[in-house]
């Protein structure tokens, strides 16, 4: 797990996307006990505290299962959760910049899908090699 402690973003929030990160890309499952806050504080030198917020945070979000006098493990749902908060959010805010700049440089709605697929297909190459 890695957190950059110049960025503006809190450390605690970092983490939360740290281990919704590593949800995602299946270092976590559904039902897998996630990362103590002692383990997270100890690999990043950090008060534990400072771990134990990201957790909390979450498990308000919905990603994370308590059960009292247990490990927190990963809540059943959890993918989908991370995945269509993300959708929402993360893309949401890219394609509203993304649409707001191509209509003010003229570029129209074909143009602009055509492009988005050729970047689609041309990433798809790169990850599959």
């Amino acid at each position: 797990m890695k957190v950059d402690f110049n960025q503006i973003t809190p450390i605690y929030i970092q983490i939360a996307d740290a281990i919704e990160n590593d949800i995602l890309d299946g270092i976590l499952k559904e039902g897998d006990k996630c990362y103590s806050q002692l383990v997270i504080a100890k690999e990043l030198n950090i008060n534990p505290a400072t771990a134990a917020k990201g957790i909390r945070l979450l498990v308000e979000r919905g990603v994370l299962d308590k059960v009292r006098g247990q490990a927190m493990t990963v809540k059943e749902g959890a993918m989908a959760e991370i995945r269509n908060r993300k959708v929402e959010e993360t893309l949401g805010e890219i394609l509203h910049t993304l649409i707001k700049e191509a209509l003010r440089l003229g570029i129209g709605e074909e143009e602009l899908i055509s492009k988005v697929r050729a970047a689609m297909e041309e990433e798809s190459k790169e990850k599959h090699g």
